[in-house]
């Protein structure tokens, strides 16, 4: 029994039809359904559709980065409180109160992997179907065998067939020098798309006391070393599948970018440029709580007036001034009365 199979069934389904569904609609409004460029726009309305699912993944991620920054110094105190015991009994006893301080503050150490986890699935069935539909064979669902050869002839620039690679176009006899090319510039514009959204988080939105972490060492030597990893394995993904990986970077890299600018991290160098360009506007930004909640400054009440003596009154009209009037302040139910020349009732 294929378990992948049976696993990756439902998103193979769920992708063909948003595939299918974006065919179909570039089809209709004119353009060629055997073209190359109507199957990789429909690729693209693809990652747009299944990013935009992902979206309350990844706010739901960002507030547990911040609610995971919030416990840091509580978990700090629970290792240290552990720090050089060895023996079960104080491993579990840690354990314990790492798990109940998670459970009590509702955060989650799996919670910012959650979107990658929910899109490595969905790219293995994309992968999967371009791989299916390059041979000409029906899919599991609404790619039906006449688009799946439609697909499988489909090339970029009439050049360029989408299920093929540049390893595929380098065995070729003669090699596919087109597909060698549109390969190569492909991989280096995911492989750059992908370093530079790292690099933006890692350089201004952490905190100086996680830079000075072990953990964030070995992120930034695999900062540099990962993208050899994709360099080499890109070679061996279709055109297709290549398509989807990159214009899915570029979303990561634009929503990367609006979430620095706009939620930086607390104590960060993205949050530093934040209340700086606020005060430029001259607005106060109330981070205390880690919320976008502008907070505009109230006006004073005016100053009651005090009343003025008599003496005071006269030589303030000789000196040419106003003389300030206080209010009269009557008493519940009492009803002003004639004055005389004094000021007395």
């Amino acid at each position: 029994m294929d378990i992948i199979g049976t696993i990756l069934w439902p998103l193979k389904w769920a992708v063909e039809l948003i595939l299918v569904a974006f065919h179909a609609l570039f089809t209709f409004v004119g353009m060629n359904p055997a073209a190359g460029l109507t199957w990789v726009l429909s690729i693209v309305g693809l990652v747009l559709v299944v990013r935009a699912l992902l979206i309350p993944l990844f706010v739901k991620q960002i507030k547990n980065q911040r609610k995971m920054m919030e416990v840091a110094p509580q978990l700090k105190k629970i290792q240290d409180k552990y720090k050089g015991k060895r023996d079960q009994m104080s491993r579990e006893a840690m354990s314990r109160e790492t798990m109940a301080l998670y459970k009590n503050t509702g955060t989650n150490p799996m919670g910012s992997c959650l979107p990658l986890l929910v899109q490595m699935p969905i790219f293995f069935a994309l992968f999967s179907v371009l791989r299916e539909a390059a041979g000409g064979k029906r899919g599991v669902g609404p790619l039906n065998q006449e688009l799946a050869s439609l697909f499988g002839d489909a090339s970029l620039f009439d050049v360029a067939p989408l299920h093929s690679s540049f390893q595929d176009a380098m065995n070729a006899t003669p090699p596919a020098v087109g597909v060698m090319v549109i390969a190569a510039v492909m991989v280096v514009l995911m492989t750059s798309s992908q370093f530079f959204t790292q690099l933006q988080i890692m350089s201004k939105n952490i905190s100086e006391e996680t830079k000075a972490s072990p953990m964030f060492k070995q992120q930034r030597i695999l900062l540099y070393l990962l993208p050899f990893v994709f360099l080499f394995s890109g070679f061996a993904f279709p055109l297709g599948v290549m398509f989807y990986w990159l214009v899915s970077n570029i979303w990561t890299m634009v929503q990367q970018f609006i979430i620095i600018r706009n939620m930086p991290m607390p104590g960060t160098e993205a949050a530093r440029e934040r209340e700086a360009r606020l005060a430029r506007k001259g607005k106060l930004d109330k981070l205390a709580k880690g919320d976008d909640t502008i907070v505009v400054e109230e006006k004073k009440p005016a100053q009651r007036q005090q009343p003025v003596g008599k003496n005071r009154a006269k030589k303030l009209a000789q000196q040419g001034k106003q003389v300030p009037q206080a209010k009269e302040q009557n008493k519940p139910g009492s009803t002003p009365g004639p004055r005389d020349s004094k000021g007395k009732k």
